[in-house]
């Protein structure tokens, strides 16, 4: 049985009608650059977040840098990150000449690690301390980061917090015994709208949730070259709006999110059902899950990653198998050729890269199944028995 990574298909075919009828209607209203979709939209995610406003934009690597830029980041200054993710989320610091810097992450969650995170502050100089311009914990997977620690180091510095949620919305956490979702704990929330995602669109998209009307006027404003009205430009911005059809088809789309992250959740616990069944001995370790089950959305399973023995070769004979999976991700950032002058080593964060030498993501998504992932579980054993 032929098994994709990614089908985007049976949730498509859900919704097909309503989707173009949708476009339709954008199509029909020849308004093709911002307008009330845009409007409508940032009122709904920002009411499904638990913010006071969102801002839509051009994609999630532009909410990240919009971000940033509201903050006025630029050459000189620090950003404490990940050292494992997307490379957006280091790559947005590096486009405003600041400096990133790496945290490494915890060996459970995926996520940065908060004794790291304070680790890397304490030892610095005051004066290089002084330059940190904002902290960006990625909610790597699905699954929101120990933001409750994070935040508390971000009071004690005095350091803003960009969440990047692109893997995330929806996902909760607990902050002092209250339910809180990502994209609502820190200063900023970005957020992605690429294909893959739970929530996606047609193409590219993004949009950042924010509880500051400052922060957010600014984000508002730089989003359109930081001109006020037409040809007045107050501020330096750029070309990062959201495309209205794109807005429209998320807005058919986020009425099913949370049923589609169930999906998900139901696929994932028949694999960690499965696996327990297989008694592997540890060759693999299936998804830890950080947060309280009570929570409707502890985890979000963007991806379903498991740690593997001799992943690369398991990975071929899943392939040779016609069963998909993918390495999110291969190197850490420490290691990108890009990031070699910052002066980054072979065993600088061994969390980070022992990671990128075991993750392997299975399929995941919803309509897939369960066929399907009895087939890829039965293949993983055969790789390990044989």
């Amino acid at each position: 049985m032929k098994v994709p990574l990614l089908d985007l298909r049976p949730t498509l075919e859900e919704l097909r009608d309503e989707i173009v009828d949708a476009v339709t209607k954008v199509v029909d209203s020849t308004r093709y650059i911002m307008g009330p979709e845009i409007d409508g939209l940032e009122k709904e995610i920002s009411a499904y977040c638990g913010t006071k406003d969102a801002v839509g934009v051009s994609s999630g690597t532009d909410a990240l840098l919009l971000a940033l830029m509201v903050l006025d980041v630029g050459p000189g200054d620090l950003v404490l990150t990940s050292n494992f993710s997307f490379f957006a989320t280091a790559g947005v610091v590096a486009r405003l000449n600041a400096t990133p810097v790496f945290v490494d992450i915890d060996p459970d969650s995926f996520n940065i690690d908060p004794e790291s995170l304070r680790k890397t502050l304490t030892e610095m100089a005051a004066e290089t301390r002084q330059r940190v311009k904002a902290i960006i914990p990625v909610h790597l997977y699905g699954q929101c980061a120990d933001m409750a620690a994070i935040l508390a180091i971000s009071k004690e510095f005095e350091i803003p917090v960009i969440e990047d949620g692109a893997q995330a919305i929806g996902a909760e956490c607990e902050i002092d015994g209250k339910k809180r979702s990502a994209g609502s704990l820190g200063d900023f929330g970005c957020f992605s709208f690429f294909p893959s995602k739970n929530l996606g669109c047609l193409g590219d998209g993004g949009i950042v949730t924010i509880n500051n009307t400052e922060w957010a006027d600014l984000l508002r404003l730089k989003r359109v070259h930081g001109g006020e009205r037409k040809y007045y430009h107050r501020v330096i911005g750029g070309n990062f709006r959201l495309d209205p059809i794109q807005a429209t088809v998320v807005r058919v789309k986020l009425p099913h999110l949370n049923n589609w992250h169930l999906q998900r959740q139901n696929n994932a616990d028949h694999y960690n059902k499965l696996f327990a069944e297989a008694a592997l001995g540890g060759k693999i370790r299936i998804p830890f899950v950080e947060h309280s089950q009570t929570l409707q959305n502890p985890h979000i399973y963007n991806q379903y990653v498991i740690r593997a023995e001799r992943r690369d070769e398991l990975q071929s004979f899943l392939a040779e198998n016609e069963i998909a999976s993918e390495v999110y991700y291969p190197l850490p950032f420490h290691l990108q050729e890009c990031f070699l002058h910052l002066g980054g080593k072979e065993g600088d964060f061994p969390v980070s890269e022992v990671a990128a030498n075991e993750v392997l993501a299975l399929p995941v998504y919803p309509g897939m199944t369960v066929e399907m992932r009895e087939t890829v579980v039965e293949h993983i054993v055969q790789f390990y028995q044989s």
